[in-house]
């Protein structure tokens, strides 16, 4: 069994403290001569509380490059490609700390907590194990760490939670009701119904094998699935599409759900444009394999369009939701202490675009005469 996930202002003074800490090992052994300290990580950003390190970034480039590499590019392009965006993935890195302190002040830790465990007990029952201990056992026997993915599932789902609370509900739950007359009005394309389609898939990935071979092998499938073979016994067999690194299809029998035709791959809307309930496309080459599509089910849809709140107020928040994310981001590094290491300051620093808000002025009296002194949130 293998599973696999992937793996968003202080006071000068405090700051200060918590950069040394970073930098150097408190304990005697760790000094290389009498009063020099050995450093044992690299801070490449100081973030309020938290500290940005090398090894934070080089395991974030390590997991992009891994990801490249699994699209179809050569190590070496994977990682020139990596390495040109290092100052790109310390911003989004800063960007990540962040959200992850504004979760904890929202006290959003204990649900994000809870949705954590729910996560876990499900892919437990997708792999048919009976506890939480055998679950993480059977991880380690796999060679992932649960305490990781754990981590991992614990920052993402924070980010989320800080994102939708503070930026999507508010988009989403403040349109009034004439603004979403005038919304719908304005758009009513977007509020008629689509065509949707009910898809089974069947994946041959390429990974490691000549290409004549797989696409050999779909030809074969398609036949024997045109010919009457069972389409879900045939994915059970031979779909090697994962999830979570554990082949989905005997759990699903290769199903992927309910789809909009507007919303498939111009690829994919094309293949099936003309296959009845219960046909099957010739074999699709992606960039991972090929796919074999069955059509298990139509909705026609409707040209006429149809008012639903819910559905308007989704359409407003996805259309404003980037430009609000953005600009909520943009405030949380405006509020932030953020001291960057010199050697990463030249290319990190424009793309942090940080306007310090606008000196304060307070009078002071001196004598007779009035000064006015400036005040900065910048240390």
């Amino acid at each position: 069994m293998k599973f696999k996930m992937s793996n968003l202002a202080l006071s000068a003074v405090v700051a200060a403290a918590i950069w040394a800490m970073a930098l150097f090992g408190s304990a005697p052994a760790a000094r290389a001569q009498e009063g020099e300290p050995v450093v044992v990580d690299e801070v490449i950003a100081q973030v309020n509380d938290g500290v940005i390190t090398l090894s934070m970034l080089k395991r974030e480039m390590k997991e992009r490059i891994e990801a490249l590499q699994q699209s179809g590019m050569s190590e070496r392009q994977a990682t020139d490609d990596v390495t040109k965006r290092q100052a790109e993935l310390i911003t989004t890195l800063i960007n990540e700390q962040i959200l992850l302190q504004k979760g904890k002040e929202l006290e959003l830790t204990d649900d994000v907590e809870a949705e954590v465990n729910r996560r876990m007990l499900d892919i437990a029952k997708e792999q048919k194990i009976t506890s939480m201990e055998k679950l993480e056992e059977a991880m380690r026997q796999s060679g992932v760490d649960p305490v990781a993915v754990r981590q991992t599932m614990r920052t993402e789902m924070m980010k989320q939670a800080v994102i939708q609370h503070e930026v999507d509900a508010k988009i989403f739950y403040g349109a009034t009701s004439d603004e979403l007359k005038r919304y719908y009005d304005t758009h009513k394309d977007l509020f008629r119904k689509p065509e949707n389609v009910e898809l089974s898939e069947i994946f041959l990935s390429l990974a490691g094998k000549p290409e004549a071979d797989v696409k050999a092998r779909a030809m074969q499938i398609v036949t024997q699935a045109r010919g009457g073979a069972d389409f879900g016994a045939l994915a059970t067999t031979y779909s090697e599409r994962e999830a979570n690194g554990v082949r989905s299809a005997p759990q699903n029998k290769g199903k992927v759900g309910l789809f909009e035709i507007p919303n498939l791959r111009t690829d994919i809307a094309e293949a099936i444009k003309t296959i009845k309930v219960g046909g099957v496309t010739d074999p699709l080459r992606t960039d991972e394999g090929y796919q074999i599509l069955r059509v298990d089910a139509r909705d026609p849809g409707s040209d006429k369009p149809t008012f639903n709140e819910n559905r308007v107020r989704e359409a407003i928040t996805a259309e404003r939701s980037p430009k609000e994310r953005e600009a909520y981001l943009q405030t949380l590094r405006n509020d932030a202490y953020i001291k960057l290491a010199d050697s990463y300051r030249e290319s990190v620093e424009p793309l942090l675009k940080i306007t310090p808000r606008p000196a304060a002025a307070k009078t002071v009296k001196a004598g007779n005469k009035d000064k006015k002194e400036k005040t900065s949130k910048q240390p």
